[in-house]
């Protein structure tokens, strides 16, 4: 299974936890509040974009997507295979000065 059909699974059936990083990120957004509404809207119509295999104590990947809204968001996730559990790490509004088209780095 790929990465993103992990993490679009694991939002349909709702086995999906926030850090509370994640949370203030969303709660505190310099580009308006992020609804956990568009954080699944994001993921399920979204690609990844970078890999971190190495994280732990779980590989984590970003996400790119768009809201229903055409609001442009990144979304970090770590997987927990023994509980199968995704780790919504923090989600964020990327700025477009530090972002080529929202997917690449600009450094």
């Amino acid at each position: 299974m790929h990465w993103i059909e992990i993490v679009r699974r694991c939002f349909d059936v709702g086995s999906v936890a926030y850090t509370r990083h994640a949370r203030l990120e969303m709660k505190g957004e310099e580009f308006g509040h992020i609804l956990e509404k568009e954080v699944h809207e994001t993921v399920c119509g979204g690609e990844v974009i970078e890999e971190y295999l190495g994280d732990a104590p779980y590989p984590s990947v970003l996400i790119f997507g768009r809201t229903q809204r055409n609001r442009p968001l990144h979304v970090v996730c770590a997987y927990d295979q023994d509980e199968d559990l995704l780790i919504t790490v923090t989600v964020y509004h990327p700025d477009p000065a530090l972002w080529v088209d929202y997917r690449r780095r600009t450094h």
